[in-house]
Formats: structure tokens, sequence, C-alpha cells
């Protein structure tokens, strides 16, 4: 049970984090052991975030030091990054996942971390006789120096000596001998007088990952488009006096659900839209035309734009977006997203009688795959910049075994399909504060069929 200092026998309390060897109490039963369930190599990214990069010092540091206060297991999460394919992200989470860790989310090896903490758990696994049978004593090295021994029945002995200072460097003396201690940093001594590894003096070489590009899809002539159409309320199946919740009207199945309503108006005139939510996007659309949208993230947020009514009957569209569901936290099942309120100057249209379309058009007849993508007419590439549009092409696979990536960085928000499956969301026009996008390459594997939406 991690990060649950009380949790009752036989259950362990666990620690998950980035610095568990400083925070972790430690197991709350001497009948348990101290298990370290999460060394956060990196951390979740979300749109609109940099990605976090932890240095291998910082990782291999806070390592030794679980190790040295009788730490009996850490596990990496992750060590190997990996990708949230179709729809499988959380909550404004991106695509890619864990990108930062020793090996990267195509499995290349991501240096200095993972050499150094290869070395790290080689210099350990020399410890590995008196850690595990020997007795435990730790000795005052100075200020911030402190010096963890581990000594084995049969005359072995194993020495973490541990410098805190964050400024400076430390001359200390241990069983009489005198060791440099870089500014926060563990020296590991298999024998306690050899030092085998110090977590901050990082002898690996840092590489890069490079890519080639092999195919550009910059032919217009090649792609094909189809506009996904946009309810009213007349065509739609669902209805209900009453604004509903977005994730429990589509039970995960779509990112989308359509709001839309009728009414009357008795003259031609300008209005104000105002629309609050608290899914991650909404789309407004005023008899047809596209009005504009709004993002937010953890909370409300309101789209307010101009519109134009007619004389007659006004169609008010709606499309609630969620970049992936939540799934952690205390309550989830309390939790709601989705359109909130909507009001035209002073008319308020939350008790109107609403119809709601799950998911788009594109998705329920699957034009992502063979069989479906006949089921639509498809035109030539117009090059407008609409909205909710599909666009699709097939080219040929390049060659060779090396990962390959589809770079998105064109293009603003939406999800891929190769081969009818999809390698999932991208939202590259929302930018971190670097101004730039969180992601822009998608990893896939084989290459015929590609839609972007």
């Amino acid at each position: 049970m991690c990060s649950q200092q009380d949790a009752p026998d036989p259950v362990i309390n666990t620690c998950n984090g980035f610095e568990c060897g400083v925070k972790f109490e430690g197991p709350n039963s001497p009948n348990k052991p101290s298990l370290w369930t999460e060394n956060w190599t990196s951390f979740v990214q979300r749109y609109g975030e940099e990605p976090f990069i932890r240095s291998a010092a910082d990782i291999a540091f806070h390592v030794a030091l679980f190790v040295a206060k009788n730490g009996t297991y850490v596990n990496y999460y992750m060590y190997h990054g990996g990708t949230n394919f179709g729809r499988t992200a959380a909550a404004n989470v991106i695509t890619s996942y864990y990108d930062q860790a020793p090996l990267d989310e195509y499995g290349l090896i991501r240096q200095p971390l993972w050499g150094h903490l290869k070395e790290l758990h080689a210099a350990i696994k020399l410890c590995k006789v008196p850690l595990l049978a020997g007795s435990f004593e730790t000795s005052s090295l100075g200020h911030l120096q402190i010096a963890y021994v581990f000594k084995g029945k049969s005359g072995k002995c194993a020495a973490f000596l541990v410098n805190n200072d964050n400024t400076s460097n430390a001359r200390v003396r241990f069983q009489n001998i005198s060791f440099e201690l870089p500014s926060m940093s563990i020296s590991i001594l298999p024998d306690c007088k050899n030092v085998a590894f110090n977590t901050a003096k990082v002898s690996t070489q840092y590489n890069t990952r490079s890519r080639t590009v092999k195919y550009k899809f910059d032919s217009m002539e090649r792609w094909e488009e189809f506009n996904e159409p946009i309810p009213i309320f007349s065509n739609t199946l669902l209805k209900a006096n009453a604004l509903l919740d977005h994730m429990s009207t589509t039970k995960d199945t779509s990112d989308y659900l359509w709001y839309t309503v009728s009414f009357q108006h008795e003259s031609d005139a300008e209005a104000e839209l105002s629309v609050v939510s608290n899914a991650h996007v909404v789309h407004a659309f005023v008899n047809g035309a596209y009005k504009g949208y709004a993002h937010g993230g953890k909370h409300n947020f309101a789209l307010e734009n101009p519109i134009e009514l007619k004389n007659g009957t006004n169609h008010i569209t709606l499309l609630s977006v969620m970049v992936g569901f939540p799934n952690s936290g205390a309550y989830l099942e309390r939790k709601t997203a989705g359109i909130r309120s909507v009001r035209i100057q002073n008319r308020y249209l939350n008790n109107y009688q609403w119809g709601y379309q799950i998911g788009l058009l594109g998705e329920n007849l699957s034009i992502f795959t063979d069989n479906g993508r006949n089921k639509v007419e498809w035109s030539r590439f117009q090059g407008r910049h609409s909205r909710l549009i599909w666009y699709k092409t097939v080219f040929d696979a390049p060659g060779g075994n090396d990962p390959l990536a589809l770079n998105l960085g064109s293009m603003g928000k939406g999800e891929v399909w190769v081969n009818g499956k999809s390698i999932g969301r991208y939202w590259v026009s929302i930018h971190t504060p670097q101004q730039r996008p969180s992601q822009t390459c998608f990893l896939f594997s084989g290459t015929i069929y590609l839609d972007l939406f």
C-alpha cells in the first residue's frame, strides 16, 4: 500500500516518489520489508507541459541512499518508456509515456541514465553478502556527512558514505582512510576501503536520439478528406431535458459527445453565446457555422463568443471533448465532465430539451478501416483550415528495422490510425511554457493506410 503509513497487517506500507530514501518513514512493523514500489525516473507529461527530466546522478543518489538505509527493494517506474496507443492515455496525458526513462519509448538506450544505473547496481551487487546477512550501524562523518555500514559475520564489510551538502564537496575520514565526497553524492565501498562507485561521478557518455526523414506527406494529390457532419437536434436519438454528464453518457466509448438544441427567435440579431464546461475542450456551431472553441483542464472553463441569430428556428450544436478520462485520486465515482451551462444573452438553455450524439460519425462507421472507409464519400484534399475533417492517404512502408515515428508537427488536434489501429491522440496546437508542442512525433509500426482526424 503506497503512501499509507498506517497500513494494517499484513498489508505492507511502501513508498512511491522521487526521494524515498529521504522521505520514507520505513515499514510500520519489524516484520515488513522496506519497499520502494515506484521510483519515478521521470513523470507523467500532460499536454501543455514540458518533459520532466531527472538526472542520472539524482536517481542514483536516492537509490543508493534507500539501500543504505536498509531498503530491500527498488522498482523503477518506468524503466522502459511506452506508448498510450489508442485512447488509453489518462486525462490530458500525452501519447508518449515516460520517454525520458533509461530505455525510452522506442526501446532505445537513453544515456547516461541507463549506463550510470547499470554501474550503480553492479556496485550494490558487490555488497550483497554484508547487505543481506550483516549487522547495520551508522556513524557521523561531519555535519552533513554520514556513513551507513554493513558488517557480516565472516568479516565482510560494505559502506555507503553520504554527503548531504548540496553546495560543497567534503573530505571525510572513515576507518582511518581519507575520502573526497562530491556534493550531494554517495560513495559505495564494497569492502569498506575502496570506492567502487560514486553517484555524482557520471562516466557514461551522453547520447542523442536522431531522426531521418524517410517520407514526406507534402503532395496534395495523395490526400483525400471527409468533413464530419454537424448534427442538429432533430436527427439525434438520445434526448433529455437537461445537460447530461459526458463521461456517464459516452461510457468511455468516445472522446466526443455532441450536445444540440433548437429554439425559436423572433428576429435577426447579434448575441453572445456563453458555454461553461468542465471537459477538456468545447467547440461551438450555430446554424451549422463554426463559432470557436475553448479548452481547460481540471476546473471549469468558459467559451464566450459573439453569434448571429436568425428569425425563426436556430440550431446550437456543441461538441464536448475529453482528452482521456481521470484515472486517479479520491472519489473518482463522483467526478463529472461535460457542459454545465449554456446561455445566450440572458436566456439560459440548461433545462431545454437537448439532443445527444455519442461519438463522431467517422468513429461510428470506422472509416479508418478497410471496411469502413467506403461507407462515406471522400473528396480531393482542399487545403482548407476547417474544423472536424478526416484525412487519409496511402504510402509504402520505409525499409529497415529501425523504429518508425509519424511527425505531426503541422497538425492541430485529433487522433491517428495506421492500418485501422489507433496510434494515439495528438494535440500539437497547445504549447508548453517554452512555446513548443508537448509531443510532435508518434511511434507506430507497419505502414499502409493512414487516417488523421
